[in-house]
């Protein structure tokens, strides 16, 4: 039976049951910039003489860029000894800025510690799992844990934020440059650390045991001291807990540097550049509310759809626009390719940005990242990449009037958690999909139809925001992301949940309760036996058939969910998408793992059920969005394509009037009106 036959009914009381709340009423006064967009660029004067930081200021301030990232990775700059700061040669470069009218990022440097400081304090070096103490010869290798570092870290913020951080060019604060990127330390001060964090977490060795499952295998714990911090060889619980230790460290230092921020500079931005998926790590979409006014990040993405995702992910919950703190525009080793940056600048817009500044202004002559080309060549002279960076200056000036940047009001959300994604990540026998490609699965669909799409954490948003939740190979759901999933569906939601899906609680455990875990009535399926076909499965959804590329399903077994769809080419042909009501809303179960040929014949026919307005349609590889009447075209494509659009419309970038076709150069970009 057809999807739409099984399901009119229920979805037209829905409509007018399922309050979509309103997003947090912020105004652009609460954003960096209060709303304007910038074009800039990271500077590292550290690098630089007297005479070439008066050069590139005047070069910046020709080329027209707005705003330069400064402080990162720069500890000794401003303390070369221990409790000696010397300002002074910095002191002159923001003033230098100020004068030119060019606004600064002011990074706290706390990620990189002074050699000083690794040699006077030896805890704050970074210990292997054989005990061997490392030199800190490369970056971030400097234990965040240990409290000389976060003393010390604490007493160079405070000092560095005491002098510049009401300076008149300062417009955001960021901290540590790539938190999380750092290295887990497993010396026996972090040991005992980590006792005392198990003990604050669990109370009793009773309880430790069984969240550990110690009795398999001999490994009951009698005395806390038995405990050693977890490597990745190490029982899926135990490993769980040691990241989740590290996480919260990261999460401290962070939350540390946000209340310095709030002492002294309450109303600048916290715009930081994280790595939450990095060695370290840390929880970004549970914990960004403590230390972030605006999703930031590294835009480095070869493929648009990655960035894409990667932006959703940044920007969170946040109704503040997302900066790129640092945009490619050239790598080591690559010089760049002519086009590429601006057009991906002008994407980053369409995704909901509104700072873009180019790694890096001069190109490095030594050090980690030398051979890493910026807008000035080795020699000091500008590159065509400078020119490229200040018409797209001039173009950002041009949207900055026309509703950029754009507010984002995504009506669908897609699951996020990185304990999941670590918990996937020890049974890749099982969870065979890699858990970044399963959301990246669920996303790009969306992505592709010109529809926003969030990224959240279920737990820690408000969930009635949107109209479509999407719950895709989230191997571990906790407690509290459980409850949300069912308080969300009971209350008028719809919710998308695929194969591979709560399997574990929160100790990383398997339930030992009919599966998905805890949800089983709210979706009104359990799920059992899992295969691979040899074979693409093949089905139909609401009239549109599939085949797959990922070849891992679940057996369902329906109790008061309605099946919607089946596979037609595995034996008994059995359920590929079920349908339960649960109080106000439906609860729908995907069998197979997450991907876009199964995902997007459903959210096709969901969007109309939904009342969810699918963007432009355009061709491959181009991107739109309607923003106050107007609609911006990016063609990502290497190649000239050729877009259908209704009637006669100007192109407000290119100048040209077009009638039904809009013609987009290779890395081609237009605004119509």
């Amino acid at each position: 039976m057809k999807l739409k036959a099984l399901m009119f009914a229920t979805v037209a009381l829905m409509a007018a049951a399922v309050p979509v709340m309103a997003q947090e009423a912020k105004t652009r006064a609460d954003w960096a910039g209060q709303g304007q967009l910038f074009v800039g660029v990271n500077y590292q004067p550290v690098d630089r003489s007297p005479e070439e930081i008066k050069l590139d200021i005047a070069l910046m301030k020709k080329a027209g860029l707005q705003v330069v990232r400064m402080g990162d990775l720069s500890w000794d700059y401003y303390e070369p000894k221990n409790g000696v700061f010397t300002f002074d040669a910095f002191d002159s470069v923001m003033d230098q800025m100020q004068a030119a009218g060019i606004k600064v990022v002011l990074d706290i440097s706390g990620s990189i510690a002074p050699q000083w400081l690794h040699y006077e304090y030896p805890g704050a070096n970074i210990v292997k799992e054989d005990g061997t103490t490392q030199y800190p010869s490369r970056r971030y290798m400097v234990n965040i844990a240990d409290p000389d570092y976060r003393r010390l870290l604490h007493r160079f913020a405070d000092t560095f934020m005491k002098r510049y951080g009401n300076h008149p060019a300062v417009i955001a604060i960021g901290y540590n440059n790539e938190m999380g990127n750092g290295y887990r330390s497993f010396s026996e001060a972090d040991r005992q650390r980590y006792i005392v964090w198990l003990k604050a977490r669990y109370g009793t060795l009773d309880a430790l045991n069984k969240a550990w499952a110690t009795q398999r295998w001999s490994r009951n714990i009698s005395d806390w001291d038995q405990i050693r911090l977890a490597d990745a060889a190490s029982p899926a619980e135990r490993y769980l807990d040691t990241r989740r230790f590290w996480g919260d460290a990261a999460v401290d230092v962070l939350k540390d540097l946000e209340a310095i921020r709030k002492q002294y500079a309450p109303k600048k931005a916290a715009l930081s550049n994280l790595w939450p998926d990095g060695r370290l790590g840390f929880d970004w979409a549970s914990t960004y509310r403590n230390y972030a006014t605006h999703g930031a990040f590294g835009y480095y993405a070869n493929n648009v759809l990655d960035g894409a995702y990667q932006t959703a992910e940044a920007k969170a919950g946040m109704m503040a626009p997302v900066w790129f703190n640092e945009f490619q525009a050239g790598r080591e080793g690559y010089y760049g390719e002519k086009g590429r940056s601006p057009m991906l600048a002008v994407l980053g817009l369409l995704n909901g940005g509104q700072g873009v500044l180019a790694w890096t202004w001069n190109s490095h002559l030594g050090g980690e990242e030398q051979i890493l080309f910026g807008l000035l060549d080795h020699d000091n002279t500008p590159s065509w990449k400078l020119d490229e960076w200040s018409k797209l200056a001039r173009d950002f000036k041009t949207l900055q009037k026309l509703g950029f940047p754009r507010e984002v009001k995504p009506e669908i959300a897609l699951s996020s958690s990185w304990e999941s994604m670590l918990a996937a990540e020890k049974v890749k026998d099982y969870y065979t999909t890699p858990y970044g490609t399963q959301k990246r699965n669920a996303f790009d669909p969306l992505y592709n139809d010109n529809v926003d799409a969030a990224v959240i954490n279920l737990a820690h948003e408000d969930l009635r925001r949107y109209k479509l939740v999407v719950v895709a190979g989230e191997y571990m759901l906790d407690t509290a992301e459980t409850e949300a999933v069912r308080a969300y569906v009971k209350g008028g939601g719809t919710v998308v949940m695929t194969a591979s899906s709560a399997k574990v609680g929160e100790t990383n455990q398997w339930h030992n309760t009919a599966l998905p875990g805890l949800l089983t009535d709210v979706f009104g399926v359990k799920t059992h036996a899992f295969d691979k076909n040899l074979d693409p499965l093949t089905g139909t959804i609401d009239g549109a058939g599939f085949t797959t590329t990922i070849n891992s399903y679940e057996l369902l077994e329906p109790s008061t969910a309605q099946v919607l769809g089946r596979f037609t080419n595995v034996e008994g042909a059995p359920p590929v998408v079920t349908v339960n009501r649960f109080g106000k809303g439906r609860a729908i179960y995907v069998a197979t793992q997450s991907q876009p040929a199964v995902l997007q014949p459903l959210y096709r026919y969901l969007y109309k059920e939904l009342g969810i307005k699918r963007g432009p349609v355009t061709p491959e590889g181009v991107y739109a969005r309607v923003v106050e009447g107007r609609t911006l075209y990016v063609n990502t494509n290497r190649k000239p394509v050729d877009i259908d659009i209704d009637g006669a419309k100007k192109g407000v970038l290119s100048g040209k009037a077009w009638t039904g076709k809009l013609q987009l150069g290779a890395n081609g970009v237009d605004i119509l009106e």
